[in-house]
């Protein structure tokens, strides 16, 4: 298996986290399960190699797209692909949908539509054209030029706003709400609105789920144990962390940090 992540470019910085590519050959005849965690940002998705179907909850399960966006979210998926795989993935903060858009990024949280059903006959063209290119450089340039086209049509100043999600991310999630509201100049009402709508949920949920990835982030870290990760990651209790754990990745911390949970071979690369 094979995973890594590319930074975009200076110009992309302030919508883009990162690119990032996982690829995989199945060396037998077992299926690949992948799963997605709860996440406070948007991700387009092109699968350039291969297509995964998408487990629902009855256990049934139906094909996923080609390409698309995967909106922030508060609970996770489940995928399965019995073929060899490639996935190109774009990591938006979570502004970037109505600036790049022109959508309120509350439109999309807990959605996954397909680009042409997200961005009309825009969408099918991009699609054609990511999964014609040669190589992930070809991949990522077609890709930064039709962002930044879309930057151009549809940004949205609000440096307010923007500044204060991205403090939210930065803290991971520990920053206190009134003290966010007071850096706005907005009443409460006022700032959770324009939040709700930038962000995609409440500063509440939205700073609980970058909690949650915080805590994530620590996977591969032997010298820590739950409690440490727990409390350092702003949880007060344990059974507060492996609440919000379960519910934002369906699996108990345990599962997840022991390196047996479900579709999180690439974190071992």
């Amino acid at each position: 298996m094979k995973y890594f992540t590319l930074p975009p470019s200076a110009d992309l910085a302030r919508y883009v986290r990162f690119f990032w590519v996982l690829e995989h050959e199945l060396s037998d005849s077992e299926p690949y399960f992948h799963r997605t965690m709860a996440d406070g940002c948007a991700e387009m998705i092109f699968h350039f190699k291969g297509r995964f179907d998408e487990i629902l909850e009855t256990n049934e399960s139906e094909p996923s797209f080609h390409s698309g966006i995967h909106g922030q979210s508060q609970s996770f998926r489940r995928f399965v692909i019995g073929q060899d795989f490639g996935i190109l993935g774009v990591y938006l903060y979570p502004y970037a949908v109505p600036a790049l858009f022109g959508i309120p990024a509350v439109e999309l949280s807990n959605q996954m539509p397909d680009l042409t059903t997200f961005l009309g006959q825009a969408g099918s063209e991009l699609e054609e054209r990511v999964m014609l290119a040669v190589d992930h450089a070809s991949r990522i340039n077609i890709i930064s030029d039709f962002l930044r086209n879309c930057a151009r049509n549809h940004e949205t100043h609000e440096p307010a706003v923007f500044s204060i999600i991205g403090n939210v991310i930065r803290s991971n999630g520990v920053a206190r709400i009134p003290d966010l509201a007071a850096q706005s100049f907005l009443s409460t009402r006022q700032f959770e609105r324009k939040f709700l709508a930038f962000a995609g949920f409440s500063p509440k949920l939205f700073s609980r789920i970058i909690r949650f990835h915080s805590a994530l982030n620590e996977y591969g870290n032997k010298d820590k144990s739950l409690t440490e990760i727990a409390y350092e990651c702003g949880y007060y209790d344990q059974s507060h962390f492996i609440h919000d754990f379960k519910a934002f990745s369906g699996e108990h911390p345990k599962t997840y940090f022991s390196g047996n949970a479900e579709g999180m071979g690439y974190r071992d690369v």
